[in-house]
């Protein structure tokens, strides 16, 4: 089965839209500050954005808010092309703790990430739906660790169930995660080195521990 190359879609719908007469919508799910930035850079070229930050998954809600003003900092500062709106959805950690039931040891990258892209993507899609968005996408595909094709496995799922389309990608591509790391650092943003779960943190813990343990040996 050929692997689908998500940016080379990406590139070929932007060109589309480049044609267009009216600037279309676009709701973005973002899970940080520092994976929007080089996102909102990319596509306020194209887009009227609204940044819908929804991450029930963070711990603890001190790390939640703390992010989320980051966001929204962010959006102010960056001289974008487009106005740039904010949503910050509710903090609702007891959904993503449901969804994790028996998987709290999978090594991250595996189901239980693939649960909490879903729980994050399906209200992003109905708040799109509802919101008469023309398209809906995430800022997740920006990282290493996330799984594009999984990603918009699930994106796809979710446009054909709520008739909304959704905005293809795989932002890592083209130094996309390079870009962001360098916007981090000229922007001063807040940046953790987890996802923003408690399993995700652990597993970081551990392998800074492991990198220490090595420098000592």
């Amino acid at each position: 089965m050929q692997k689908i190359n998500y940016q080379k879609q990406l590139e070929k719908q932007l060109i589309q839209l480049e044609n267009e007469s009216v600037i279309p919508t676009l709701l973005l799910h973002s899970c940080c500050a520092p994976c929007s930035s080089y996102v909102l850079e990319y596509l306020s070229n194209y887009f009227s954005i609204t940044v819908f930050y929804y991450n029930p998954n963070i711990s603890p809600e001190e790390e939640f808010r703390k992010r989320a003003e980051e966001q929204k900092r962010l959006i102010e500062s960056m001289p974008l092309k487009n106005p740039v709106h904010c949503i910050v959805g509710e903090y609702e950690p007891e959904r993503f703790y449901e969804l994790a039931k028996g998987l709290e040891t999978v090594p991250e990258g595996g189901e239980r990430c693939f649960r909490c892209y879903e729980l994050r993507l399906r209200e992003s899609a109905k708040i799109a739906k509802q919101n008469h968005f023309d398209y809906f996408t995430t800022t997740l595909s920006i990282s290493p660790l996330k799984k594009a094709d999984r990603l918009n496995e699930i994106g796809h799922q979710l446009e054909q169930e709520y008739g909304i389309n959704y905005l293809y990608s795989d932002f890592k591509k083209k130094d996309g995660y390079k870009r962001s790391i360098e916007l981090s650092h000229e922007y001063q943003l807040y940046r953790q080195n987890y996802c923003g779960c408690i399993y995700s943190k652990k597993e970081a813990l551990m392998r800074e521990k492991k990198v220490l343990e090595e420098k000592e040996c």
